[in-house]
C-alpha cells in the first residue's frame, strides 16, 4: 500500500490492482505503521451489508464541465486519460437489496412473516454514496451503464466488449473508493497487471448482465441504527443507537480515454440526462458552487430554445422537473403520487425562481447522486476527481 497527496493536497493510502475489504484494509494499514480514526473504531454497532444492484451511472461538474461537455458533445478529462462516473443507487436499489437480502438470511420465512417484515434497510443507506446532493458542482449526467458501456465500445474499442479490471482501492480519512478501470481490448497488454473483474461471489464489485453487483462494506457513514436479528419469527428489526462516525464506501467506474479523446454523446440526449442537485455538506471543487438559479440559468443558455423539462435532484432516484424555458406554468401543488417530494423553498424566496404552488411538468430521466475521482495507471496519480 502507498500513500500520496491528491490534486487538492489531501493524503490519500492506495493498494492498485486489490479491491481491499475493510479487514483488509485494517492490516494494510496496520502493517504500514499508520492510523486512520474511523477505520480502527470498535465500537459501531452491527449494521447490514447487502448486495446492491445498480444499472445506472452518474457524472457530476460544475459549470466550466458543463460548458466543457456541452462544447464537445461529451466527456473527457483536462488533465488525465480517465473519465469518472459513480453507481446511482436511489429508493428502487435500496429496496430490491433489503428483499434479497431477508430471503437469503430466512429463506424458510412464511408468507406471513414477509407481510409483517418492516422496512429498515433506508435507514442504513445514509452515506454519500446514496446522497442525492453532489460534492463536485450542480450539474449530473445520469445515464444507463450499458448506454455508456455501448457508446465505448464504438468510439474505443471498434464495437468489442470493453474490458474491466480491478484497478485500485482508495481510503481517504472517512472514504473509501473501489476502482473499476474499463479499456479497450487492443490495451489489454498495456493494463495486465490489473486483474479482470471477475464473477467472484465474495468481491466487492461485479459486473454481470448489464449492471454492477456493489457488495457494501460500509454503507452508513453515520451510524444511527444497530441491525438485530430475530431468527425464531425470521425477522429483522432496527434500534436506534447513539450516533456514530464510520468510514463509507462506494464504487467508481474510470473508462480510460487518450488525451483529448472524447466520449461523446448528441446534444438532445446530454441535455436529456442532465438534471441540477444541491451541494453536499462537504465539496471537493475549489471554485464556488452555483446556486440553483445560476445553474438553471447555465443550462437554460446552454440549450437554447430546448423544450425539454430540466430536472432537480430531491430526497429520492426521482427528480424534480422545471421547464427549460422557465415559463410558469399553471398554480397546482405538485403530485403526492411522486417518488421524491416537491423543491421546497419558501415562498418569494430570491433563491428560486419557481413558487411552491408551481405545477411542474413531467418528463425526463431519473437520476441520482455522485462522486468523481481520478487515478490512472499510465500518468502521476495526483487524484485529480473532476473532468469534463
Amino acid at each position: 500500500m502507498q500513500i500520496e497527496r491528491n490534486r487538492r493536497g489531501f493524503p490519500v493510502h492506495f493498494k492498485e490492482g486489490k479491491h481491499l475489504k475493510l479487514a483488509d484494509l485494517r492490516k494494510e494499514i496496520q502493517r504500514k505503521g499508520w492510523s486512520n480514526n474511523y477505520l480502527f473504531k470498535t465500537t459501531i454497532p452491527k449494521y447490514p451489508r447487502p448486495e446492491f444492484r445498480v444499472s445506472h451511472v452518474k457524472h457530476d461538474t460544475c459549470k466550466e464541465g458543463l460548458e466543457g461537455i456541452w462544447r464537445d458533445g461529451g466527456f473527457k478529462h483536462p488533465h488525465v486519460p480517465l473519465v469518472w462516473w459513480s453507481l446511482v443507487v436511489g429508493k428502487e436499489e435500496v429496496q430490491s437489496a433489503e428483499t434479497r437480502l431477508l430471503e437469503k438470511e430466512f429463506p424458510d420465512r412464511t408468507e406471513q412473516q414477509a407481510a409483517v417484515q418492516e422496512n429498515f434497510l433506508s435507514k442504513f443507506a445514509t452515506s454519500p454514496a446514496f446522497s442525492e446532493k453532489s460534492r463536485l458542482g450542480p450539474y449530473r449526467f445520469t445515464f444507463p451503464l450499458e448506454e455508456v458501456l455501448k457508446a465505448y465500445s464504438q468510439q474505443f474499442c471498434g464495437r468489442k466488449q470493453p474490458v474491466m479490471r480491478i484497478y485500485r482501492t482508495d481510503l481517504y480519512k472517512q472514504e473509501v473508493m473501489y476502482a473499476v478501470l474499463v479499456h479497450s481490448p487492443a490495451d489489454n497488454k498495456r493494463f495486465s497487471s490489473f486483474p479482470l473483474l471477475s464473477d467472484d461471489p465474495d468481491a466487492v464489485c461485479v459486473y454481470k448482465d448489464g449492471h454492477f453487483i456493489w457488495r457494501a462494506e460500509a454503507m452508513c457513514e453515520t451510524h444511527r441504527f444497530k441491525l438485530i436479528h430475530k431468527p425464531e419469527v425470521n425477522q429483522m428489526e432496527t434500534r436506534e443507537v447513539r450516533p456514530q462516525f464510520y468510514v463509507w464506501d462506494h464504487i467508481g467506474m474510470a473508462l480510460h480515454m487518450k488525451k483529448n479523446q472524447v466520449l461523446q454523446f448528441n446534444k438532445n440526449q446530454l441535455r436529456e440526462n442532465v438534471t441540477l442537485c444541491e451541494q453536499d455538506n462537504v465539496t471537493i471543487n475549489k471554485g464556488p458552487y452555483e446556486k440553483f438559479d445560476e445553474a438553471l440559468n447555465g443550462v437554460v443558455q446552454l440549450w437554447f430554445g430546448s423544450k425539454i423539462p430540466l430536472e432537480k435532484e430531491r430526497c429520492s432516484s426521482t427528480p424534480q422537473h422545471y421547464p427549460s424555458n422557465r415559463r410558469k406554468a399553471e398554480s397546482s401543488r405538485p403530485s403526492h403520487s411522486r417518488r421524491c417530494t416537491p423543491y421546497e423553498k419558501k415562498m418569494g424566496d430570491p433563491a428560486s425562481n419557481v413558487p411552491r404552488t408551481q405545477k411542474v411538468p413531467q418528463g425526463g430521466q431519473p437520476g441520482s447522486r455522485s462522486h468523481q475521482r481520478a487515478h490512472t495507471p499510465v500518468v502521476r496519480k495526483d487524484g485529480n476527481r473532476h473532468g469534463w
